[in-house]
């Protein structure tokens, strides 16, 4: 690895490391006031996985992530179709199901540290290029997706029905729609391009777990 790619890398991890740090970063949109209407409901639902960095980057990572592995199978030669645009779909209903359980007042442990390894991880595997199996990223992506579900439920316990269901609907529609977009974009870009993605998941991952163990 040259000297420049790697301070290249270095860069890019420090402008992920800076971003998250920036204390305007909360997640909470409505100043902590507790949704009381289904449209209350829906916006909080879709700011959410964006004002939260460590969320948002590890959405786009999915679909970033997925992406790649989408364009590996194409260069093969097998007929077998590749299922990898299906990936960000185990995440966002793990998300929910995450929710679920908070709402259930079921405790998940260590929950902000498993967020912010399994941003560091996913970011580990763009920026090296290390692309795992379907299935290993399926499962990945779903079991972090309850972590990252529990904690958008932190701002939702006690809502009525209907705001509760329109914040849900929010977070998914919008988890969606960046998931995917991140998928269509990487698409498009030269698997080199794709992985800078990585390395600013990389330093956002990194800044988010040194928080989360209070470093």
């Amino acid at each position: 690895m040259s000297k420049q790619t790697m301070t290249a890398k270095l860069a890019t991890i420090g402008i992920g490391s800076a971003l998250v740090m920036s204390p305007a970063l909360a997640h909470h949109p409505l100043g902590g006031k507790m949704v009381s209407n289904p449209l209350e409901g829906l916006l909080s639902g879709m700011a959410h996985p964006v004002i939260g960095l460590d969320h948002l980057a590890f959405v786009i990572a999915v679909g970033c992530g997925s992406a790649l592995l989408a364009k590996a199978a194409n260069r093969q030669t097998t007929n077998q179709p590749s299922i990898a645009h299906l990936i960000p779909i185990g995440f966002l209903t793990a998300a929910i199901a995450g929710t679920a359980i908070h709402l259930l007042k079921v405790d998940l442990p260590f929950n902000e540290l498993w967020v912010a390894l399994s941003v560091l991880l996913l970011g580990l595997s763009i920026g090296l290029g290390q692309k795992l199996p379907v299935a290993a990223l399926t499962g990945f992506v779903t079991l972090a997706g309850l972590f990252h579900g529990y904690a958008y439920g932190e701002s939702i316990v006690g809502a009525e029905a209907t705001p509760l269901v329109s914040y849900l609907v929010g977070f998914t529609g919008i988890q969606a729609l960046i998931a995917y977009g991140a998928f269509f974009a990487t698409s498009k870009l030269q698997e080199n391009n794709a992985r800078a993605i990585g390395w600013v998941t990389i330093g956002i991952g990194l800044s988010a777990v040194l928080k989360a163990v209070g470093i």
